[in-house]
């Protein structure tokens, strides 16, 4: 992520997963944090990738 843009674009893909109910990206560090109820690592993952950006950890 390289700005504000970015953040809000990672930040809506993975609100609109089922069971995510708490989400924060920041491209400062590079991180984002969510809370989930049942949306697996994979399901993130995939989401993030497809909205065109890398999953380093």
């Amino acid at each position: 992520m390289a700005c504000g843009g970015c953040e809000q674009t990672v930040e809506d893909v993975l609100a609109a997963l089922d069971g995510v109910t708490a989400v924060e990206a920041d491209h400062e560090r590079d991180a984002v944090e969510l809370l989930t109820e049942s949306a697996s690592e994979e399901q993130i993952r995939t989401a993030v990738e497809d909205a065109g950006y890398e999953v380093t950890a």
